[in-house]
Protein backbone atom coordinates (compact mmCIF):
# COMPACT_ATOMS: atom_id res chain seq x y z
CA UNK A 1 0.00 0.00 0.00
CA UNK A 2 1.26 3.98 -0.96
CA UNK A 3 2.00 5.38 2.19
CA UNK A 4 0.11 8.80 3.02
CA UNK A 5 2.25 11.37 4.79
CA UNK A 6 1.76 15.51 5.72
CA UNK A 7 3.95 17.67 4.36
CA UNK A 8 5.23 18.54 8.21
CA UNK A 9 6.32 14.50 8.18
CA UNK A 10 9.02 14.35 5.45
CA UNK A 11 12.35 16.68 4.28
CA UNK A 12 12.86 16.85 0.97
CA UNK A 13 15.41 14.17 0.45
CA UNK A 14 12.85 11.75 0.97
CA UNK A 15 10.67 12.09 -1.39
CA UNK A 16 12.27 10.69 -4.04
CA UNK A 17 14.67 7.46 -4.38
CA UNK A 18 18.14 9.52 -5.21
CA UNK A 19 20.18 7.16 -3.70
CA UNK A 20 22.85 5.65 -5.52
CA UNK A 21 23.12 2.12 -6.59
CA UNK A 22 22.57 -1.24 -4.88
CA UNK A 23 26.16 -1.81 -5.55
CA UNK A 24 29.42 -0.62 -7.28
CA UNK A 25 29.83 -1.14 -10.36
CA UNK A 26 32.82 0.85 -11.53
CA UNK A 27 35.57 -1.26 -10.92
CA UNK A 28 33.93 -4.09 -12.86
CA UNK A 29 33.55 -1.52 -15.67
CA UNK A 30 36.44 0.05 -16.14
CA UNK A 31 37.89 -3.52 -17.03
CA UNK A 32 35.46 -4.14 -19.48
CA UNK A 33 36.65 -0.36 -21.13
CA UNK A 34 40.21 -1.71 -21.04
CA UNK A 35 39.59 -4.88 -23.02
CA UNK A 36 37.56 -3.24 -25.70
CA UNK A 37 40.59 -0.58 -25.79
CA UNK A 38 42.72 -2.89 -26.02
CA UNK A 39 40.74 -5.96 -28.09
CA UNK A 40 38.57 -3.88 -30.15
CA UNK A 41 35.40 -6.21 -32.37
CA UNK A 42 37.05 -9.57 -30.12
CA UNK A 43 36.20 -7.98 -26.89
CA UNK A 44 32.75 -7.39 -28.35
CA UNK A 45 32.28 -10.43 -30.00
CA UNK A 46 33.21 -12.61 -26.42
CA UNK A 47 31.29 -9.98 -24.12
CA UNK A 48 27.78 -10.63 -26.57
CA UNK A 49 28.53 -14.17 -26.25
CA UNK A 50 28.88 -14.07 -22.04
CA UNK A 51 26.36 -11.07 -21.58
CA UNK A 52 23.61 -11.62 -24.95
CA UNK A 53 24.13 -15.65 -25.60
CA UNK A 54 24.52 -14.60 -28.84
CA UNK A 55 26.79 -16.44 -31.45
CA UNK A 56 27.72 -12.86 -33.69
CA UNK A 57 29.11 -13.77 -37.25
CA UNK A 58 29.04 -9.56 -37.94
CA UNK A 59 28.47 -6.62 -35.70
CA UNK A 60 26.91 -4.50 -38.10
CA UNK A 61 23.43 -4.73 -38.75
CA UNK A 62 23.50 -5.43 -43.17
CA UNK A 63 20.70 -4.01 -45.31
CA UNK A 64 19.45 -7.37 -45.44
CA UNK A 65 18.82 -7.57 -42.16
CA UNK A 66 16.99 -4.02 -42.13
CA UNK A 67 15.02 -5.02 -44.84
CA UNK A 68 14.05 -8.74 -42.97
CA UNK A 69 12.94 -6.72 -40.20
CA UNK A 70 11.03 -3.85 -41.61
CA UNK A 71 8.67 -6.38 -43.48
CA UNK A 72 8.08 -8.39 -39.44
CA UNK A 73 6.69 -4.84 -38.24
CA UNK A 74 3.02 -4.74 -38.11
CA UNK A 75 1.81 -2.16 -40.34
CA UNK A 76 -0.37 -0.82 -37.77
CA UNK A 77 2.34 -0.14 -35.38
CA UNK A 78 4.54 0.84 -38.09
CA UNK A 79 1.91 4.08 -39.26
CA UNK A 80 1.99 4.95 -35.22
CA UNK A 81 6.02 5.09 -35.49
CA UNK A 82 5.61 7.77 -38.50
CA UNK A 83 2.90 9.49 -36.78
CA UNK A 84 5.30 9.87 -33.83
CA UNK A 85 8.40 10.30 -35.94
CA UNK A 86 5.93 13.04 -37.32
CA UNK A 87 5.26 15.16 -34.10
CA UNK A 88 8.43 14.76 -32.89
CA UNK A 89 10.27 16.54 -35.97
CA UNK A 90 7.87 19.12 -35.58
CA UNK A 91 8.33 20.29 -32.69
CA UNK A 92 11.93 19.74 -32.45
CA UNK A 93 12.30 21.82 -35.61
CA UNK A 94 11.21 24.88 -33.82
CA UNK A 95 14.98 24.22 -31.48
CA UNK A 96 17.45 25.08 -34.57
CA UNK A 97 19.78 27.69 -33.75
CA UNK A 98 21.04 30.12 -36.03
CA UNK A 99 24.44 32.00 -35.46
CA UNK A 100 24.98 35.59 -35.58
CA UNK A 101 27.12 38.10 -37.08
CA UNK A 102 27.81 41.59 -34.93
CA UNK A 103 29.30 44.74 -37.27
CA UNK A 104 30.26 47.67 -35.24
CA UNK A 105 31.15 51.22 -36.79
CA UNK A 106 34.23 51.24 -35.36
CA UNK A 107 35.92 47.81 -37.52
CA UNK A 108 34.66 45.07 -34.63
CA UNK A 109 33.39 42.09 -36.29
CA UNK A 110 31.83 39.47 -33.59
CA UNK A 111 30.18 36.64 -34.26
CA UNK A 112 28.90 32.93 -33.32
CA UNK A 113 28.67 29.89 -35.69
CA UNK A 114 26.81 26.80 -34.90
CA UNK A 115 28.23 23.54 -36.40
CA UNK A 116 26.97 20.31 -36.10
CA UNK A 117 28.54 17.36 -34.15
CA UNK A 118 30.40 15.03 -36.95
CA UNK A 119 29.85 11.76 -35.52
CA UNK A 120 26.75 10.93 -32.62
CA UNK A 121 26.73 7.59 -30.63
CA UNK A 122 23.18 6.07 -29.12
CA UNK A 123 22.92 3.65 -27.02
CA UNK A 124 19.89 1.71 -27.14
CA UNK A 125 18.36 -0.84 -24.58
CA UNK A 126 17.53 -4.17 -26.00
CA UNK A 127 16.21 -7.89 -25.54
CA UNK A 128 12.86 -7.28 -23.11
CA UNK A 129 13.54 -3.56 -23.06
CA UNK A 130 13.21 -2.67 -26.13
CA UNK A 131 11.87 1.14 -26.79
CA UNK A 132 11.53 2.06 -30.09
CA UNK A 133 10.42 5.34 -28.69
CA UNK A 134 13.83 5.83 -27.23
CA UNK A 135 15.35 5.53 -30.58
CA UNK A 136 13.16 8.46 -32.31
CA UNK A 137 13.38 10.62 -29.52
CA UNK A 138 17.34 10.68 -29.50
CA UNK A 139 18.23 10.32 -33.19
CA UNK A 140 15.53 12.78 -34.91
CA UNK A 141 16.63 16.05 -32.75
CA UNK A 142 20.48 14.45 -33.66
CA UNK A 143 19.42 14.40 -37.64
CA UNK A 144 17.44 17.76 -37.51
CA UNK A 145 20.51 19.13 -36.10
CA UNK A 146 22.05 18.03 -39.30
CA UNK A 147 24.81 15.65 -38.03
CA UNK A 148 26.48 13.86 -40.65
CA UNK A 149 26.49 10.71 -39.29
CA UNK A 150 24.26 8.84 -36.77
CA UNK A 151 25.12 5.06 -35.65
CA UNK A 152 23.50 3.06 -32.78
CA UNK A 153 24.39 0.36 -30.61
CA UNK A 154 21.96 -1.86 -29.31
CA UNK A 155 22.18 -5.46 -27.45
CA UNK A 156 20.86 -8.81 -29.77
CA UNK A 157 18.53 -11.19 -28.79
CA UNK A 158 20.17 -14.77 -28.20
CA UNK A 159 19.75 -15.25 -31.95
CA UNK A 160 21.87 -12.60 -32.81
CA UNK A 161 18.73 -10.20 -34.58
CA UNK A 162 17.62 -6.62 -33.16
CA UNK A 163 14.14 -6.38 -32.23
CA UNK A 164 12.61 -5.40 -35.62
CA UNK A 165 10.77 -2.33 -33.72
CA UNK A 166 13.87 -0.84 -32.93
CA UNK A 167 15.46 -1.33 -36.24
CA UNK A 168 12.18 -0.22 -37.76
CA UNK A 169 12.31 3.15 -35.53
CA UNK A 170 16.17 3.75 -36.97
CA UNK A 171 15.33 3.45 -40.36
CA UNK A 172 12.63 6.03 -39.78
CA UNK A 173 14.29 8.25 -37.74
CA UNK A 174 17.15 8.06 -40.14
CA UNK A 175 19.90 6.03 -38.30
CA UNK A 176 22.98 5.49 -40.60
CA UNK A 177 24.49 2.20 -39.03
CA UNK A 178 23.48 0.03 -36.19
CA UNK A 179 25.33 -1.98 -33.98
CA UNK A 180 24.83 -5.37 -32.69
CA UNK A 181 26.63 -4.95 -28.89
CA UNK A 182 25.21 -3.57 -25.16
CA UNK A 183 25.65 -2.75 -21.92
CA UNK A 184 29.44 -0.65 -20.92
CA UNK A 185 31.17 -2.37 -24.00
CA UNK A 186 29.27 -0.44 -26.37
CA UNK A 187 29.67 2.73 -24.35
CA UNK A 188 33.74 1.95 -24.86
CA UNK A 189 33.70 0.92 -28.37
CA UNK A 190 31.68 4.26 -29.35
CA UNK A 191 33.92 6.57 -27.06
CA UNK A 192 37.10 4.67 -28.37
CA UNK A 193 36.36 3.28 -31.61
CA UNK A 194 37.08 -0.31 -32.84
CA UNK A 195 37.77 -1.94 -35.55
CA UNK A 196 34.26 -2.21 -37.05
CA UNK A 197 32.53 0.75 -34.78
CA UNK A 198 33.53 4.16 -35.35
CA UNK A 199 34.52 6.75 -32.46
CA UNK A 200 31.97 9.56 -32.12
CA UNK A 201 31.84 12.68 -30.86
CA UNK A 202 29.02 12.71 -28.43
CA UNK A 203 27.20 9.31 -26.75
CA UNK A 204 23.35 9.99 -25.78
CA UNK A 205 20.72 6.86 -24.66
CA UNK A 206 19.46 5.65 -21.24
CA UNK A 207 21.26 1.98 -19.58
CA UNK A 208 21.43 -0.05 -17.33
CA UNK A 209 23.67 0.97 -13.67
CA UNK A 210 26.85 -0.56 -16.42
CA UNK A 211 25.81 1.63 -19.14
CA UNK A 212 25.43 4.74 -17.02
CA UNK A 213 28.92 4.47 -15.70
CA UNK A 214 30.18 3.48 -18.51
CA UNK A 215 28.71 6.87 -19.52
CA UNK A 216 30.56 8.55 -16.63
CA UNK A 217 34.18 7.30 -17.22
CA UNK A 218 34.22 8.05 -20.56
CA UNK A 219 32.83 11.60 -20.23
CA UNK A 220 36.05 13.70 -21.17
CA UNK A 221 37.05 11.64 -23.92
CA UNK A 222 33.55 12.19 -25.79
CA UNK A 223 31.05 14.18 -24.74
CA UNK A 224 27.39 12.36 -23.26
CA UNK A 225 23.67 13.68 -22.57
CA UNK A 226 23.36 13.44 -18.91
CA UNK A 227 23.86 10.69 -16.12
CA UNK A 228 20.27 9.40 -15.89
CA UNK A 229 18.93 7.87 -12.65
CA UNK A 230 15.52 6.08 -11.83
CA UNK A 231 12.72 7.48 -13.71
CA UNK A 232 10.12 9.52 -11.70
CA UNK A 233 6.85 11.34 -11.38
CA UNK A 234 5.48 14.25 -9.06
CA UNK A 235 1.66 14.92 -9.44
CA UNK A 236 0.71 17.43 -8.41
CA UNK A 237 -3.43 17.08 -7.80
CA UNK A 238 -6.66 19.31 -6.50
CA UNK A 239 -9.42 17.89 -5.19
CA UNK A 240 -11.21 17.72 -8.62
CA UNK A 241 -8.97 15.15 -9.93
CA UNK A 242 -9.99 12.10 -11.08
CA UNK A 243 -8.84 9.96 -8.39
CA UNK A 244 -8.60 6.35 -11.02
CA UNK A 245 -6.52 8.68 -13.41
CA UNK A 246 -4.10 9.99 -11.24
CA UNK A 247 -3.57 6.21 -9.67
CA UNK A 248 -3.35 4.47 -13.11
CA UNK A 249 -0.17 7.65 -13.99
CA UNK A 250 1.62 6.73 -10.92
CA UNK A 251 1.87 3.31 -12.01
CA UNK A 252 2.81 4.27 -15.70
CA UNK A 253 5.82 4.88 -13.98
CA UNK A 254 5.93 2.51 -11.41
CA UNK A 255 6.15 -0.34 -14.01
CA UNK A 256 9.33 1.24 -15.15
CA UNK A 257 11.59 -0.32 -12.41
CA UNK A 258 11.76 -1.00 -9.10
CA UNK A 259 13.67 2.03 -8.02
CA UNK A 260 10.68 4.41 -9.75
CA UNK A 261 9.49 6.90 -8.03
CA UNK A 262 5.75 7.63 -7.99
CA UNK A 263 4.70 10.74 -5.73
CA UNK A 264 1.26 12.80 -5.19
CA UNK A 265 1.36 16.19 -3.75
CA UNK A 266 -2.70 16.98 -2.97
CA UNK A 267 -4.25 19.65 -0.99
CA UNK A 268 -7.38 17.03 -0.67
CA UNK A 269 -7.34 14.18 2.53
CA UNK A 270 -10.24 12.89 0.29
CA UNK A 271 -8.24 12.52 -2.48
CA UNK A 272 -5.32 11.16 -0.81
CA UNK A 273 -7.07 7.87 0.57
CA UNK A 274 -9.25 7.56 -2.96
CA UNK A 275 -5.90 7.47 -5.01
CA UNK A 276 -4.41 4.79 -2.43
CA UNK A 277 -7.34 2.55 -2.36
CA UNK A 278 -6.96 3.04 -6.33
CA UNK A 279 -3.62 2.00 -6.84
CA UNK A 280 -4.01 -0.83 -4.70
CA UNK A 281 -7.21 -2.12 -7.10
CA UNK A 282 -5.58 -1.84 -10.26
CA UNK A 283 -2.16 -3.05 -8.96
CA UNK A 284 -4.08 -6.38 -8.93
CA UNK A 285 -4.46 -6.61 -12.87
CA UNK A 286 -1.21 -4.44 -14.28
CA UNK A 287 0.76 -7.15 -15.84
CA UNK A 288 4.51 -5.58 -14.15
CA UNK A 289 2.78 -5.87 -10.96
CA UNK A 290 5.99 -7.15 -9.45
CA UNK A 291 7.74 -4.27 -10.66
CA UNK A 292 5.36 -2.12 -10.00
CA UNK A 293 4.46 -3.38 -6.43
CA UNK A 294 7.74 -3.29 -5.22
CA UNK A 295 8.49 1.13 -6.65
CA UNK A 296 5.29 1.87 -4.74
CA UNK A 297 6.17 0.07 -1.46
CA UNK A 298 9.58 1.39 -1.39
CA UNK A 299 9.20 4.94 -2.85
CA UNK A 300 6.01 5.37 -3.84
CA UNK A 301 4.20 8.22 -1.79
CA UNK A 302 1.29 10.46 -1.39
CA UNK A 303 1.78 13.88 0.52
CA UNK A 304 -1.00 15.97 1.91
CA UNK A 305 -0.01 20.00 1.31
CA UNK A 306 -1.38 22.69 2.87
CA UNK A 307 -2.08 24.24 -0.07
CA UNK A 308 -1.32 23.80 -3.87
CA UNK A 309 0.85 26.98 -3.48
CA UNK A 310 2.96 24.98 -0.80
CA UNK A 311 2.44 21.56 -3.68
CA UNK A 312 4.36 24.23 -6.09
CA UNK A 313 6.79 25.43 -3.93
CA UNK A 314 7.72 21.66 -3.04
CA UNK A 315 8.08 20.41 -6.49
CA UNK A 316 10.41 23.46 -7.41
CA UNK A 317 12.72 22.17 -4.40
CA UNK A 318 12.49 18.49 -6.01
CA UNK A 319 12.57 19.60 -9.61
CA UNK A 320 11.08 16.18 -10.88
CA UNK A 321 11.74 14.45 -14.16
CA UNK A 322 8.10 14.83 -14.89
CA UNK A 323 5.30 17.42 -12.95
CA UNK A 324 1.88 16.81 -14.04
CA UNK A 325 -0.38 19.72 -13.28
CA UNK A 326 -3.38 18.01 -12.13
CA UNK A 327 -5.31 21.26 -11.17
CA UNK A 328 -8.14 23.74 -12.54
CA UNK A 329 -6.42 26.18 -14.67
CA UNK A 330 -3.19 24.38 -14.85
CA UNK A 331 -1.28 27.28 -17.46
CA UNK A 332 -2.11 29.89 -14.58
CA UNK A 333 0.43 27.93 -12.22
CA UNK A 334 2.72 27.07 -14.85
CA UNK A 335 4.67 30.06 -14.81
CA UNK A 336 4.83 29.29 -11.38
CA UNK A 337 7.30 26.08 -12.33
CA UNK A 338 10.96 26.69 -12.21
CA UNK A 339 12.60 23.02 -11.95
CA UNK A 340 11.18 20.40 -14.05
CA UNK A 341 12.40 17.72 -16.98
CA UNK A 342 9.07 18.11 -18.73
CA UNK A 343 6.00 19.46 -17.43
CA UNK A 344 2.21 18.01 -18.71
CA UNK A 345 -0.61 20.26 -18.41
CA UNK A 346 -4.44 19.36 -17.14
CA UNK A 347 -6.30 16.50 -16.75
CA UNK A 348 -6.17 14.74 -20.25
CA UNK A 349 -2.54 15.36 -20.50
CA UNK A 350 -0.67 11.76 -18.77
CA UNK A 351 2.83 11.56 -18.91
CA UNK A 352 2.75 8.74 -21.11
CA UNK A 353 1.30 10.75 -23.84
CA UNK A 354 5.05 12.48 -23.66
CA UNK A 355 6.42 9.26 -23.61
CA UNK A 356 5.20 8.19 -26.94
CA UNK A 357 3.52 10.32 -29.60
CA UNK A 358 3.49 14.35 -28.26
CA UNK A 359 6.54 16.10 -29.41
CA UNK A 360 8.36 17.24 -26.77
CA UNK A 361 11.76 14.62 -25.82
CA UNK A 362 11.13 12.09 -23.10
CA UNK A 363 15.19 12.00 -22.44
CA UNK A 364 15.08 14.68 -19.43
CA UNK A 365 16.73 15.02 -16.52
CA UNK A 366 16.22 13.24 -13.06
CA UNK A 367 17.63 13.24 -9.57
CA UNK A 368 16.86 16.56 -9.18
CA UNK A 369 19.00 18.10 -11.89
CA UNK A 370 16.35 19.75 -13.81
CA UNK A 371 17.36 22.42 -11.40
CA UNK A 372 20.23 23.26 -13.71
CA UNK A 373 19.84 20.56 -16.55
CA UNK A 374 17.33 20.25 -19.60
CA UNK A 375 15.30 17.85 -21.71
CA UNK A 376 17.47 16.10 -24.69
CA UNK A 377 17.21 19.00 -27.75
CA UNK A 378 18.78 19.65 -30.97
CA UNK A 379 21.06 21.87 -28.92
CA UNK A 380 22.72 18.83 -27.87
CA UNK A 381 23.60 17.89 -30.96
CA UNK A 382 25.43 21.00 -32.04
CA UNK A 383 28.15 23.21 -30.98
CA UNK A 384 29.10 26.79 -30.57
CA UNK A 385 32.01 28.29 -32.11
CA UNK A 386 32.51 32.35 -31.59
CA UNK A 387 35.00 34.48 -33.67
CA UNK A 388 36.16 37.91 -33.60
CA UNK A 389 37.80 40.35 -36.00
CA UNK A 390 39.24 43.52 -35.14
CA UNK A 391 40.76 46.22 -37.48
CA UNK A 392 44.19 47.90 -37.02
CA UNK A 393 42.33 51.23 -35.93
CA UNK A 394 39.87 48.81 -33.55
CA UNK A 395 42.73 47.56 -31.60
CA UNK A 396 44.52 50.38 -31.18
CA UNK A 397 41.39 52.41 -29.41
CA UNK A 398 41.46 49.56 -27.00
CA UNK A 399 45.20 48.61 -26.97
CA UNK A 400 46.50 50.74 -23.38
CA UNK A 401 43.02 49.27 -21.69
CA UNK A 402 43.96 45.61 -22.80
CA UNK A 403 47.59 45.80 -22.05
CA UNK A 404 46.61 47.24 -18.65
CA UNK A 405 44.39 44.48 -17.79
CA UNK A 406 46.64 42.01 -19.02
CA UNK A 407 49.56 43.66 -16.15
CA UNK A 408 46.77 43.53 -13.61
CA UNK A 409 46.66 39.65 -13.73
CA UNK A 410 50.56 39.56 -13.84
CA UNK A 411 50.51 38.36 -18.13
CA UNK A 412 52.79 40.40 -19.15
CA UNK A 413 53.10 38.55 -21.99
CA UNK A 414 49.78 38.85 -23.17
CA UNK A 415 49.86 42.84 -22.84
CA UNK A 416 53.41 42.95 -24.82
CA UNK A 417 50.82 40.62 -27.46
CA UNK A 418 48.82 43.91 -27.93
CA UNK A 419 51.05 46.24 -27.77
CA UNK A 420 53.14 44.76 -30.56
CA UNK A 421 50.35 45.51 -33.09
CA UNK A 422 49.79 49.20 -31.74
CA UNK A 423 52.93 50.76 -32.12
CA UNK A 424 52.03 53.65 -34.42
CA UNK A 425 48.91 54.98 -33.08
CA UNK A 426 49.16 58.28 -33.68
CA UNK A 427 48.52 57.57 -37.17
CA UNK A 428 45.37 55.12 -36.56
CA UNK A 429 42.88 57.10 -38.23
CA UNK A 430 44.89 57.09 -41.59
CA UNK A 431 45.25 53.37 -41.55
CA UNK A 432 43.92 51.34 -43.91
CA UNK A 433 40.64 49.82 -42.19
CA UNK A 434 41.02 46.36 -43.06
CA UNK A 435 41.34 43.38 -40.48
Amino acid sequence: MIKIYKTSELISEQVFNRVGGAYDVSSIVADIIKTVRSEGDRALIEYCSKFDHAQLEAIEVSQDEMDSALRRVDPSFYSILEQAAENIRFFHEKQVRQGFIIALENGVVMGQKVTPLSRVGMYVPGGTAAYPSTVLMDAIPAKIAGCPELIMTTPPLSDGSINPNILAAAHLAGVDRIFKTGGAQAIAAMAYGTETIPRVDKIVGPGNAYVTEAKRQVFGQVAIDMIAGPSEILIIGDGNSNPRQLAADLLSQAEHDKLASAVLITDSDALAEAVSREIAEQLVTLPRRAIAEASIEQNGKIIVAESLDQAIEISNELAPEHLELCVDEPFEWLGRVRNAGSVFLGRYTPEALGDYMAGPNHTLPTAGTARFYSPLSVDDFVKKTQYTAYTERALASVADQVAAFAEAEGLSGHARSVMSRSVDRSDVCGKKDEP
